[in-house]
């Protein structure tokens, strides 16, 4: 069974940004690539079970195992070594991105305390949106009363968009709640 956001990108979406942009063919349309899920913890250089614990709350919000990142270069100043682990990432694509979106958009964004919308320019250049999250207790799938500590994440949304203009209406169309910005 296909997602249901990927239904209707394939359905709606798809057409709208072809016709708004007027591109030579189907296949210029931009498209959601893949979605990368990101904690990065201080404490887990000291205590790896607390990296653990956020790397396997990670892998229940976004139904896919989490892999534990660690340090590429010695940092004095953090007290940080080449090879220690500092963070988890889950790389999403085909239908699990899509479900995990369509879970994002509708259960755990409207749950954000004082939401009033993604922030807009949240782009790179290159048509990639990225937000954070400051409390991974939003997604449906974590159990409060389990909860050890509070953590947060980055979510990147990569896409072939060449432009930021072009990311940002797919995504909206696809349902990401942004701010007002201004053409």
């Amino acid at each position: 069974m296909q997602p249901r956001l990927k239904t209707r990108y394939d359905e709606e979406t798809k057409d709208q940004l072809l016709e708004e942009f007027g591109y030579a063919n189907r296949m210029m349309v931009p498209r959601l690539e893949k979605i990368v899920v990101n904690t990065s913890l201080k404490e887990g250089i000291t205590n790896v079970k607390v990296l653990e614990k956020a790397a396997a709350e990670l892998a229940l919000i976004t139904g896919q195992k989490a892999i534990i990142r660690r340090a590429r270069r010695s940092i004095a100043n953090f007290k940080l070594r080449e090879g220690m682990p500092v963070g988890a990432k889950v790389t999403l694509r085909r239908q699990t991105m899509w479900e995990f979106l369509d879970r994002l958009i509708a259960i755990a964004i409207p749950r954000i305390r004082d939401f009033r919308g993604l922030n807009p320019y949240g782009f790179d250049g290159r048509g990639n949106y990225s937000m954070g999250i400051t409390e991974q207790i939003v997604f449906a799938e974590i159990n409060y009363d389990k909860v050890s500590r509070i953590t947060g994440m980055n979510i990147t949304f990569v896409t072939s968009a060449p432009t930021d203009e072009e990311g940002r209406v797919l995504l909206h169309k696809l349902g990401m709640p942004f701010q007002e910005w201004k053409k």
